[in-house]
């Protein structure tokens, strides 16, 4: 017997066509199972491919896995906030409340709608871990190609954990992190070293006060550079807080990212934070997304 599943290419943190992150959404993904969604999200070939499932429980509305062309992942920032646009246009979501449930917990997902929808994803603020050591500093500046002048001296070199680590690099100038040509063998060798996934590079203030320019660069995970990602500003505004580099008023932070202009894909992204200057207690990371194309996959 055949089935059917509604499938959607979706540009996330972007308003704009052919911009920002691009994810697949596949609705109706409890007709398939784990060896098609893993082949679905091969064939679709973007960093990663969202799978709707209805909630199987009374503390969640709905389930999602995330795929990439290689294997499945916990949680996926962009691929949540195009599920949940996805969902808006196929009239199957309605904004409000939703309480989502991946493979490494729930989450409060805030939705509204209108031309323009915006998707807040809520979730606690990561672990950081402390400082890298002065020969992990070098190995770094060498993978990378920076010199040490190009570092921000008022950010520490420091990986942060939530269901996966990002090493986070502050760099003073806007103009060293487009620049940055780094060395992807060289950075997969620093990952297991380091217990970092990935490196994300940022500059603070970069478009005026309160908003960041950032490179996540990710051989680890089969490519050199991700346009567009929510997990790492997230922790970016936790490390941010915790370091006293974003001004926390009444219990609230916020700034504003923009990534991807290296790749032809600028996006953008607003992370707001929860607690007190050095002490972060819960991230929130909004943003919307621009439906590519809708299908109909029938297998």
């Amino acid at each position: 017997m055949s089935r059917q599943v509604t499938v959607f290419q979706v540009d996330a943190f972007t308003r704009q066509l052919f911009a920002g992150n691009p994810a697949g959404v596949v609705l109706g993904a409890e007709v398939l199972t784990d060896a098609e969604m893993q082949a679905v999200a091969r064939e679709l070939n973007n960093t990663d491919t969202a799978f709707v499932l209805p909630g199987d429980g009374s503390d969640h509305d709905l389930r999602l896995r995330f795929f990439s062309p290689h294997t499945e992942s916990g949680f996926v920032g962009h691929a949540t906030v195009a599920a949940h646009v996805a969902r808006l246009a196929a009239g199957v979501g309605t904004p409000g409340t939703v309480r989502q449930k991946t493979t490494t917990g729930l989450y409060e997902v805030e939705v509204a709608g209108g031309d323009t929808p915006v998707v807040s994803v809520s979730y606690q603020a990561p672990q950081l871990l402390a400082p890298i050591g002065e020969r992990e500093r070098s190995m770094l500046l060498d993978a990378l190609g920076l010199s040490s002048v190009a570092l921000d001296a008022r950010c520490p070199l420091t990986v942060a954990r939530r269901t996966s680590t990002r090493l986070l690099i502050g760099l003073r100038e806007p103009e060293a992190l487009a620049a940055l040509h780094p060395d992807p063998e060289a950075l997969k060798r620093l990952s297991a070293h380091l217990g970092a996934d990935a490196y994300f590079a940022f500059v603070r203030d970069a478009h005026g006060p309160g908003t960041t320019a950032a490179r996540l660069f990710c051989p680890h995970f089969g490519r050199l550079e991700d346009p567009v990602s929510g997990n790492a500003h997230g922790m970016l505004g936790a490390y941010l807080v915790a370091h006293g580099l974003l001004p926390v008023r009444a219990g609230r932070a916020s700034f504003r990212g923009r990534q991807g202009d290296s790749l032809g894909r600028p996006g953008e992204l607003e992370v707001e934070i929860e607690g007190e200057s050095g002490h972060p207690r819960r991230v929130r990371i909004n943003g919307t997304a621009r439906i590519v194309y809708q299908a109909t996959l029938t297998l």
